[in-house]
């Protein structure tokens, strides 16, 4: 298919603009909303630039959060009180975070080829995987009580056990690049393929099944299970599969963005968070209601999952902050026009089985640097500032983040620190023709 100026013109969007210029972005405060309750920030006061990704809640009623930039593991109480601590491999972007069947929390290591486990104590073990050119994005528990994650560097959906064994499940699209996976109640995983444009599924045989959307243009990001089925984030709509593969797109009031982050809130809606200054929710029906959050383009809502005390907590990429919404439910008013959704488009491609088995990987257990502490953070009053880009101009964090971690994989000494892995990268030429510009070496 052709692409259109716009599409064009998203694409570029979505695969650059410098870093630099986003970090010298002063954070902004949150204002409350009444139907929604108060916004409040917690500024990540023990590192600078640690770029919080994921987030997850943990067993021990806290929210654990990736710190992408320093290689930390984040540790946030309901009541604001935030410790971290550092990871044994130093660059090692920690990208995305789950909780697991044993009690730990478990995490993907994109620049290290690894997975990671930290208990609730602190403890560390990294699992380097058992084959090259590995990197692991968003990961998540499955039905099995083993860990499932989205390997962007080798195009395939990775499994491992508690005890480091793992597999992998090449994708059949090439340069198909999948960033996020879920797990649905009948054991099956999905995951979303950023730059195919596609949902996927490996079911419990590993057979891998992808489901074209309507255009491929959607750029798919987080995904969940919800009410109905599988529900994902893309740059315009929200989305939701059925596990049968039926489609459905209800496009956003705030079209233009760059959508994130999704989970299950406690009103049994779904929550999602907008790179471009929003925390969003939809009903199982498609009404669409989206918050303004002051200074939340700049700031960048990242990733979310709902707390303890049954609220939404979100990471802020390039805030430095963690940022909690409370959630009232049953209230469904706002400004906000309400999205009608589309029909639904079921295009589902063959089953592909493609299971792979792999040699163990090897445990690397040692406890963690001391961790960091302060105390509790008070409501966000930090004063506006100018942006220093445009906000049309910004693009999805995802691809800031990566090419972050790719600079500091690619930094002068880092060879004298521990061997380097063949960086990941964007394919500059994807098996369809369509170019990717930027992040080509």
């Amino acid at each position: 298919m052709p692409r259109t100026p716009t599409t064009r013109h998203r694409l570029h969007r979505l695969l650059t603009t410098s870093l630099g210029a986003m970090l010298a972005v002063a954070a902004a405060a949150a204002p409350a909303r009444a139907d929604v309750g108060e916004v409040t920030e917690f500024p990540i006061t023990t590192v600078a630039d640690s770029f919080p990704a994921g987030i997850t809640a943990g067993p021990d009623r806290a929210l654990w959060f990736t710190e992408s930039g320093v290689g930390r593991i984040g540790r946030i109480t309901t009541r604001g009180n935030v410790t971290d601590y550092a990871l044994p491999t130093t660059d090692s972007f920690p990208f995305d975070i789950t909780e697991g069947p044993d009690g730990a929390l478990w995490f993907s290591e994109g620049a290290a080829g690894a997975i990671g486990r930290i208990t609730t104590k602190g403890h560390v073990t990294e699992f380097p995987l058992p084959w090259a050119g590995g990197f692991p994005l968003g990961i998540t528990q499955g039905a099995d009580h083993a860990l499932w994650f989205a390997d962007g560097g080798t195009n395939s959906v990775g499994r491992v056990t508690t005890s480091g064994r793992a597999v992998s499940y090449p994708i059949p699209t090439p340069d198909a690049y999948p960033y996020h996976v879920a797990a649905a109640p009948d054991g099956s995983v999905w995951f979303t393929e950023i730059i195919a444009g596609k949902i996927g599924r490996v079911d419990r045989s590993g057979t891998v099944t992808e489901f074209p959307l309507p255009t491929g243009y959607e750029f798919p990001s987080d995904i969940a299970y919800g009410p109905g089925g599988m529900w994902f984030t893309a740059s315009e709509q929200i989305g939701r599969i059925t596990l049968n593969g039926s489609v459905t797109l209800f496009p956003r009031p705030n079209p233009g963005g760059g959508a994130d982050g999704i989970t299950r809130g406690p009103d049994g809606n779904m929550w999602y968070a907008d790179q471009f200054g929003h925390i969003g929710r939809i009903t199982p029906y498609g009404r669409i209601t989206e918050f303004p959050v002051a200074g939340g383009a700049d700031t960048v809502p990242f990733n979310l999952a709902t707390g303890s005390d049954r609220n939404i907590w979100f990471t802020e990429l390039i805030g430095n902050a963690i940022g909690r919404l409370q959630a009232l439910p049953g209230l469904d008013a706002s400004p906000h026009a309400a999205a009608q959704s589309q029909s639904p488009a079921q295009i589902p491609a063959p089953a592909h089985a493609l299971a792979q088995p792999s040699a163990p990987a090897r445990a690397l257990a040692q406890p963690s640097a001391p961790a960091h502490a302060h105390a509790p953070a008070r409501p966000s009053t930090r004063a506006d500032a100018p942006s220093r880009l445009p906000t049309r101009a910004r693009v999805p964090a995802l691809v800031e983040a990566l090419a972050h971690a790719k600079a500091k994989a690619q930094a002068p000494g880092r060879a004298a620190h521990r061997p380097v892995r063949p960086a990941w990268r964007l394919p500059c030429a994807p098996a369809d023709g369509r170019a990717v510009p930027v992040l080509c070496r």
